[in-house]
C-alpha cells in the first residue's frame, strides 16, 4: 500500500490502519463515533494527503477547462474555488472534482484519490486533440493536505496563520502560511462542518499537522478518520466517488444537475444531452430507515414485491440517532414522503424517502 507523508504520526497515535483504495489510511483512532461527535462540536484534523492534485497554467488553461469540464467557469474569480464534473465520452461522471483559481492563468484541480490518474490521462487527451497553449502537471506526490473541520477551526487556525480567517468567504481560498511554511487555505470541506482544506508540500505537511494538533488540544481536537469522514458526508448528503457515482453514473441522476451549463460545449455533451431527452430512469435519493436495521452498501430498495432501486451508501447517523442512506430509485419512486422497504438479509425494515442533506448545520 501506498503511505502518506503523516503514515508513522498515524502509527504513533494507534491509529486502526485499512487498505483505502491502495492507500494505507487510518480509518479511526478512538472510534467513529466519538470522533464523528467531535467534528460536529469541536473540531476534528483529517490527513487527505492521498487525494490528488493537478495544475493547469498558461494562455489557454481557461480553454482546456472549458472543454473538459461541465461547469462555466468564465466568471470563476482568483481565489475562488468551483465545483465541477469530468465526463467521459459516454456523459458519465469520471470524477468530482475542485477547482482553484490561483492565477489569471493557472488553476489547481483537486481530485479524487482513485481517480487522480485518469483524471490526469482524460485531460492530457483532451490537451492532445485541442492543441490548446497550456501544459498539465500532477503535482500529487509534492502537496500534502490536511483538513481541519469543526466548529472550533477558525479558532484554532488563527493563531497559526495571519490570514484574515473570518473574512474568508466559503469556498474561496488564499496562498498564505501556516505555522510559517508557505500554504493555500480554503475555506471548505467534505463534513458538513465549518472547516478549512490546507495545502502544503508533502515534506513539510507534518510540521502543520503537529502544530494544529498542539495548538487544538484544549480546544478539543482530535484527529479524525475516514470512518468519521464517511459518516459526516453522508449525514451531510454529500457523495463518495465510486460508490454512488461512478462512470456509469451521469450527472442527471444524481444531484449534480446544476454543474451542467447547457449553453457550452464540453466532452461528453452530445451523450449526456442524449440522455436527458431520453428520460432518467432512476435518480440518487436520500432515504431514512423507520424500522429497526441500517441499510448498507448493495441492499435492495423494494416497493412491495417489486425492486425499485439499490443503496449505494448507508449507515447509523450519530447526530441524527436513525440510519439513513443514499440509494438508486426508480424515478417514480423517488419523491419524498415515498414509503419503501430496505432488504437486510432475510428480512424488510421499513424505510421513507427524504430530501437531502439529512444534518444542515447551524449559522
Amino acid at each position: 500500500m501506498k503511505k502518506t507523508p503523516l503514515y508513522e504520526k498515524h502509527v504513533a497515535l494507534n491509529a486502526r490502519i485499512i487498505d483505502f483504495g491502495g492507500w494505507a489510511m487510518p480509518v479511526s483512532y478512538t472510534n467513529v463515533i466519538d470522533e464523528h461527535k467531535a467534528t460536529r462540536s469541536a473540531a476534528t484534523l483529517f490527513d487527505i494527503c492521498h487525494m490528488g492534485e493537478i495544475e493547469v497554467k498558461g494562455p489557454r488553461a481557461l480553454d482546456l477547462l472549458q472543454w473538459a469540464l461541465t461547469r462555466d467557469l468564465t466568471g470563476q474569480k482568483i481565489g475562488q474555488v468551483k465545483l465541477a464534473a469530468l465526463l467521459n465520452d459516454q456523459g458519465g461522471i469520471m470524477d468530482d472534482l475542485t477547482v482553484y483559481k490561483t492565477a489569471e492563468d493557472a488553476y489547481m484541480l483537486v481530485t479524487n484519490a482513485t481517480t487522480r490518474q485518469t483524471d490526469y490521462q482524460r485531460l492530457s487527451s483532451v490537451l492532445a486533440e485541442k492543441k490548446f497553449d497550456c501544459r498539465i502537471e500532477d503535482v500529487s506526490d509534492q502537496t500534502g493536505k490536511l483538513d481541519l473541520q469543526g466548529p472550533f477551526s477558525e479558532a484554532i487556525l488563527r493563531n497559526l496563520t495571519d490570514t484574515d480567517l473570518a473574512g474568508m468567504r466559503f469556498y474561496h481560498f488564499c496562498e498564505t502560511q501556516v505555522a510559517g511554511i508557505p500554504a493555500i487555505v480554503s475555506r471548505s470541506g467534505y463534513t458538513g462542518e465549518d472547516g478549512f482544506e490546507i495545502y502544503a508540500a508533502a515534506e513539510k505537511i507534518d510540521v502543520i499537522w503537529d502544530k494544529l494538533l498542539e495548538e487544538g488540544e484544549s480546544g478539543g481536537l482530535k484527529p479524525a478518520g475516514l470512518g468519521a469522514r464517511d459518516t459526516l458526508r453522508l449525514e451531510a448528503g454529500m457523495m463518495l466517488n465510486g460508490q454512488d457515482m461512478n462512470e456509469e453514473t451521469s450527472p442527471l441522476e444524481v444531484p449534480y444537475a446544476w454543474l451542467i451549463d447547457w449553453h457550452k460545449d464540453f466532452a461528453g455533451k452530445p451523450a449526456l444531452q442524449s440522455r436527458k431527452e431520453k428520460g432518467i430512469r432512476r435518480k440518487l435519493a436520500g432515504f431514512e430507515v423507520t424500522g429497526r436495521g441500517i441499510a448498507r452498501h448493495g441492499y435492495k430498495v423494494m416497493c412491495g414485491a417489486d425492486e425499485i432501486g439499490v443503496v449505494t451508501s448507508g449507515t447509523f447517523s450519530p447526530t441524527l440517532n436513525k440510519a439513513v442512506g443514499l440509494a438508486f430509485i426508480d424515478t417514480a419512486f423517488s419523491v419524498s414522503g415515498t414509503e419503501v422497504a430496505v432488504a437486510v438479509r432475510d428480512a424488510m425494515i421499513q424505510a421513507k424517502i427524504v430530501g437531502l442533506p439529512f444534518y444542515k448545520r447551524k449559522k
